[in-house]
């Protein structure tokens, strides 16, 4: 059975020449110049960015009136937020990006890490003024580190954090039983936890359940010294409680990659806390190669009608 693919994405040309070196048997891309709308009648496949989805995906009450062909929506991101609304069609199978971020992610979280505890800064500073002044030795060794979340890149931070001679204790949904993690526990019970963390690492999805999971209350837990990434979702914090925290105890660190509102708007306070590190959405983005290497993976088994890889159940989320 042939299939027609349809390209949504920022870098069309590329992900074309990357699926063509693919030979990918019974798939005709459908061409660009082509009416996208059109496209999008005749399209059984879809390979796209989520938000440039969204618009052709019509609401459930009118799917039969303007019915695509579409079967299945293989996202070139890991999260896919904006495909979630209710309001939207879900008719089809989606997956998403996995298994390729965390290596990216660990190097983000320990690349910050490492800097802080090494003093790479304060070094920095000292031999622009040719000063030689050792700082105490910091190390990583017998750290707590607690991580939101189990999934696999939360297992990649977990493995590189044991290499490193940290405790690491993970929470999920369940409290299930995942390694290689020293401790799970359920999410529900983030207050017992936060007290004894040196390191909190959130990389959970955006549900209605992690909504600022970390607020006002279990963000006052935290130890005067702790470090906090957020490299998952920005749902998960509640922003102005975070900076109440961060300006209460300065010793307090927090490196934040996701915010709900992205960009974060020029006049947050969190721009000028000399304790919060922002970056623009750069842990760990996926390159078009990744997503085609993905993309052809599941495309063969979807050819031979066998289950697909990193299936999204519109349900969780995630």
């Amino acid at each position: 059975m042939s299939h027609k693919l349809l390209l949504l994405t920022n870098n069309n040309q590329q992900y074309r020449q990357l699926l063509a070196s693919k030979q990918l048997p019974d798939l005709t891309i459908l061409d660009e110049n082509d009416n996208t709308q059109q496209s999008v009648q005749h399209a059984d496949i879809w390979l796209a960015d989520p938000h440039l989805a969204v618009p052709y995906l019509t609401p459930p009450i009118q799917a039969k009136k303007n019915r695509t062909q579409l079967k299945w929506l293989q996202s070139t991101y890991s999260g896919v937020d904006a495909l979630m609304p209710p309001q939207l069609n879900h008719d089809y199978t989606l997956t998403n990006i996995r298994g390729v971020f965390g290596p990216l992610m660990s190097e983000y979280v320990f690349g910050y890490l490492l800097s802080h505890y090494r003093h790479h800064v304060q070094y920095q500073q000292q031999q622009t003024q040719q000063q030689w002044q050792p700082k105490s030795f910091s190390s990583l060794q017998g750290l707590n580190m607690l991580i939101l979340g189990t999934g696999s890149i939360a297992q990649h931070i977990a493995s590189t954090a044991r290499h490193f001679g940290m405790k690491v204790t993970g929470l999920n949904k369940r409290g299930s039983v995942v390694g290689p993690f020293n401790q799970l526990d359920s999410i529900d019970n983030i207050s017992t936890h936060l007290p004894a963390a040196d390191v909190v690492v959130s990389v959970l999805p955006n549900t209605v359940q992690t909504t600022h999971l970390l607020n006002s209350t279990t963000l006052a837990l935290l130890k005067p010294t702790a470090m906090l990434f957020n490299i998952g979702r920005g749902n998960a914090i509640e922003l102005g409680a975070l900076q109440h925290e961060l300006t209460q105890c300065p010793q307090r660190q927090a490196i934040l990659d996701v915010f709900d509102q992205e960009p974060l708007a020029a006049e947050h306070p969190l721009w000028h806390l000399p304790n919060v590190i922002i970056t623009p959405h750069i842990a760990a983005p996926s390159s078009p190669a990744q997503v085609v290497d993905i993309f052809s993976q599941n495309y063969l088994l979807w050819h031979q009608s066998l289950p697909l890889h990193f299936v999204v159940d519109p349900n969780q989320g995630y």
